[in-house]
């Protein structure tokens, strides 16, 4: 019988059955009740406030595996709004700058965080279209970061081009039922959005569902703006603005604003790629034990070799036959 919580979900997810999320760990530090951003490392999580207004809690935080603070880094000078963070293969932390709640922002920022740095280095951006709002920050498999925008309904993807940012396509949110707190409006817009460690899926939330998408080719904006993603229900968290992918990629973290926040896990639901099969060994002297058929050998390729067998068998007078398999399929 399906508990209260589970039949809740279901309900309240349009239908689409959403597995009740793990609890990782919770956040007891003071400083972190308006996390908006966050990634998972080897041994713990780095994570950003949302625009703090307390000095002590504009830092970025390195939490240990059970959410604790081992570090805190300051920034060099005062970030307006910090929404996002990216973490690159190398270690190095993107954190996206790029919150404008009235629109009113000249340029926004992204500031890096190289592995043993004391602080980060900023870099300024303009956009070709006006002030935009965004909650959002991805890295691409070459290091190139693609900020995704609030805008509703309709969200832009902007890429750097030397100072300025470029616009390079939009997705459209699909429309859902998902219980939260901010009703139809928080179902809208997007607020965080990651990359797999593998870099095979890419995954963007609102405040009510995430959306992931298969990387096809390494092309995470063609991913989003031409793909099909598949959606998971994340109902009723307290402000959902965080998501990752777990180290390993098998899973999603999220986290939301507030007091003793708790890391959540939810599974992927996008298969990461088989690794491609290696190549069939090169046709000179036959093995003396014959590889396995593959499973998706077919009644030709049987026949085929079955023939093989018994030609060799006539040449060679054998009083027993030997059967020859084909290699694995690509």
């Amino acid at each position: 019988m399906k508990s209260a919580l589970a039949v809740l979900m279901v309900l309240f997810s349009g239908g689409l059955t959403a597995p009740a999320p793990e609890t990782v760990c919770t956040i007891s530090d003071g400083r972190l009740t308006e996390l908006s951003g966050l990634a998972a490392t080897a041994d713990g999580y780095v994570t950003v406030n949302d625009g703090a207004d307390d000095p002590a809690a504009r830092r970025i935080f390195f939490l240990d595996a059970a959410c604790e603070v081992a570090r805190a880094v300051a920034y060099p000078s005062e970030p307006r709004d910090t929404e996002d963070l990216a973490l690159a293969p190398d270690g190095t932390v993107w954190i996206g700058d790029i919150g404008d709640n009235g629109g009113v922002r000249e340029s926004i920022g992204l500031w890096r965080l190289a592995p043993g740095a004391s602080e980060p280095v900023l870099q300024r951006y303009t956009y070709p279209d006006g002030a935009r709002d965004a909650e959002a920050l991805l890295l691409d498999g070459d290091g190139t970061p693609i900020i995704v925008s609030k805008d509703p309904i309709r969200a832009g993807l902007y890429v750097p081009d030397g100072d300025t940012l470029r616009k390079a396509g939009s997705f459209r949110i699909p429309d859902t039922s998902t219980s939260n707190p901010f009703g139809f409006p928080g179902r809208l817009v997007i607020t965080g959005g990651a990359v797999s460690p593998d870099g095979t899926r890419v995954v963007l939330r609102t405040y009510a569902d995430a959306f992931e998408f298969p990387v096809v080719n390494g092309d995470i904006i063609r991913s989003i703006t031409e793909g099909t993603a598949e959606r998971i229900p994340l109902p009723d968290e307290p402000q959902g603005e965080s998501i990752t992918y777990a180290p390993d990629g098998k899973s999603l973290l999220t986290v939301s604003e507030g007091e003793s926040p708790a890391i959540l896990r939810y599974p992927s639901v996008v298969p990461a790629p088989a690794p491609s099969p290696s190549a069939p060994p090169p046709a000179s002297e036959p093995a003396l034990t014959a590889p396995a058929p593959s499973r998706d050998v077919t009644t030709a390729g049987i026949a085929v070799a079955a023939g093989a067998g018994l030609l060799v068998l006539g040449a060679l007078g054998f009083g027993l036959a030997r059967r020859f398999r084909r290699p694995p399929g690509r």
